[in-house]
């Protein structure tokens, strides 16, 4: 199979010796609390730790960079934040880890976000919020749903606020709030939404649950039609995020890393080898690079082992070598679990708007 290229590239902006604040979110209905465990450590407990889990019910994938999980108390209205990252899939769930009361029960399934927040068992408030900003509401009753940066809110056991007429159930050491159908059902009545069940926690990397499935038409129909084929070498490659920002920073801090997965689709049975350069930031130049994890199948470039964060180069020096494999992709793709940071501290420049471009590129073997 002759060799094949395919290429990819996005925008990395800064501003101000400081990144640029990524544009606003629009808002998103599909991501809900989909489990509340408030037990984790206590006496009986099944898990070590208490946790919140998310679902996204929708058909696109939600970026949650920059949302939180917020907790109050079951009559207070002082939030406690626990900052998201990355992206929720349609049908995907997502798990944020919390406090822990003692080394009591099973440690969690891996973690997406984590926290120190420590939930009440007898009763509280979940709220997803579309910002870091910390909410105010929760005294009475629909005070919390009626702030826009809200996108989904529980009120369990003895809450002050939660949405429909009533909250849901009250939980113990060895029952979880759980929304019903895996997490699909939302008809905005936590009383209703909601069971008491035994905690089940999932995370990303969970079994994909499907919402909203249809009952196949009745009836029948048939129509002749010739069919052909052109057979073609398949090569892609796509990103998490198509522009990244690190937000504001200042001079002397290393902003922490951004996940930018990259997804190889290749039917070449030798494999193919993915690497990655940029362009020098302007007005100056800063110190840009990228760490990462290799797919099942795949191997990681030697300048990335260990989980080593490695410069990106700028031509004319060679690309940096991302990893490589032996065999076609698997049938959704390889996985590519990099993620952008910096090498070393940000340097002392100017204030303002510093940008490059990085482009990985994917040739078969």
């Amino acid at each position: 199979m002759p060799r094949a290229l395919a290429l990819v590239l996005f925008t990395l902006l800064l501003a101000g010796g400081v990144l640029a604040v990524p544009a606003a979110r629009s808002a998103s209905p599909d991501v809900v609390v989909s489990q509340v465990f408030a037990g984790g450590g206590n006496a009986g407990a099944p898990f070590t730790n208490d946790f919140v889990e998310l679902f996204n019910r929708g058909s696109t994938a939600v970026d949650v960079s920059g949302w939180t999980v917020q907790y109050a108390s079951a009559s207070g209205s002082t939030w406690q934040a626990t900052a998201l990252t990355g992206s929720i899939a349609p049908g995907r769930h997502y798990l944020v880890q919390l406090a822990s009361a003692a080394a009591v029960g099973a440690a969690l399934p891996t973690p997406d976000a984590t926290g120190t927040t420590n939930l009440a068992v007898s009763g509280g408030k979940i709220a997803i919020v579309r910002d870091a900003t910390a909410l105010a509401c929760g005294a009475t009753a629909g005070s919390c749903s009626a702030v826009s940066s809200v996108a989904d809110l529980v009120g369990y056991g003895t809450a002050s606020d939660y949405e429909g007429s009533a909250a849901a159930p009250a939980i113990d050491n060895t029952t979880a709030a759980t929304r019903a159908s895996a997490g699909c059902t939302d008809t905005d009545a936590n009383a209703t939404d909601f069971t008491a069940e035994t905690p089940a926690p999932r995370n990303t990397s969970s079994p994909l649950a499907t919402c909203g499935t249809q009952p196949p038409p009745t009836g029948g129909a048939s129509q002749n039609a010739t069919v052909d084929v052109d057979i073609q070498a398949v090569l892609s490659i796509a990103l998490e995020r198509s522009s990244v920002s690190f937000g504001n920073a200042t001079t002397g801090v290393t902003p922490p890393p951004v996940s930018e997965r990259v997804t190889v689709v290749s039917n070449n049975a030798a494999g193919y080898a993915v690497s990655v350069h940029r362009t020098a930031f302007q007005p100056a130049d800063l110190p840009l690079g990228i760490a990462g994890t290799a797919p099942t199948g795949g191997q990681i470039g030697g300048g990335l082992a260990g989980g080593t964060m490695a410069a990106i180069p700028v031509p004319p020096a060679a690309d940096l070598l991302v990893g490589t494999t032996a065999a076609r992709s698997a049938a959704a793709g390889d996985v590519w679990d990099t993620r952008l940071g910096f090498v070393s501290p940000l340097p002392v420049v100017p204030a303002g708007h510093y940008t490059a471009t990085v482009t990985f590129t994917v040739i078969g073997r």
